[in-house]
């Protein structure tokens, strides 16, 4: 099986692209949706999450609060290693036995905290970094997530700037453009990598 990762920074469009592909026919494993479930309540994550955080961290339903954990790992950098060193191991176990399970012959990770160990770690062939610019981040933070432009700021200040994350990468994709621009490259990358003619 070939393994791609989808990198990219948070308002690069990987849900986008993640939805193209899956409409393709491709299997996704997306590290935000392994995320959110390596946290449900009960799960080793939620109780050491929990113990390390306090009830403050919880919602009325008694799960985690996500929007409040973010707000912290956001603001707060000893926080966010906090948050990491209990959540990262448990995702990229749940995401490597997502892979050793997934259908076809072509699989995508979509990571958006890509890390070069990632490539070792889940078997990589190849990765493609989404880039978009700061700006352009940005605005589509605040326009299709209603985001505070402050938020949107710490959040995109938090992550690899596209500077860091480009040697990291096999392909650029540019995703500056229209939805159609976005389509057209991934078939570009999907041509290169020799599975442009499938379809869902």
């Amino acid at each position: 099986m070939i393994r791609v990762a989808l990198a990219g920074g948070i308002g690069s469009g990987k849900s986008a692209a993640t939805a193209y592909l899956r409409g393709r026919g491709f299997a996704v494993v997306d590290a935000d949706e392994v995320a959110r479930e390596v946290v449900r309540p009960g799960r080793p994550a939620f109780v050491a999450l929990v113990d390390a955080f306090g009830p403050a961290v919880l919602d009325g339903s008694g799960a985690i609060d996500r929007a409040f954990l973010a707000s912290i790992v956001f603001s707060d950098p000893t926080a966010r290693r906090r948050v990491e060193a209990i959540t990262h191991p448990r995702i990229g176990e749940a995401m490597a036995a997502a892979l050793e399970g997934a259908p076809g012959d072509v699989a995508f990770v979509a990571l958006p905290l890509y890390r070069a160990e990632h490539r070792a770690q889940l078997g990589l062939d190849e990765v493609w970094a989404l880039e978009v610019s700061p700006a352009t981040a940005l605005a589509r933070l605040t326009a299709e997530r209603a985001m505070e432009p402050a938020d949107a700021r710490a959040r995109i200040a938090a992550q690899m700037t596209n500077e860091e994350r480009r040697p990291l990468a096999d392909r650029v994709i540019d995703n500056e453009g229209s939805p159609e621009d976005l389509h057209r490259a991934l078939e570009d990358a999907l041509a290169a990598l020799g599975v442009g003619a499938r379809r869902g």
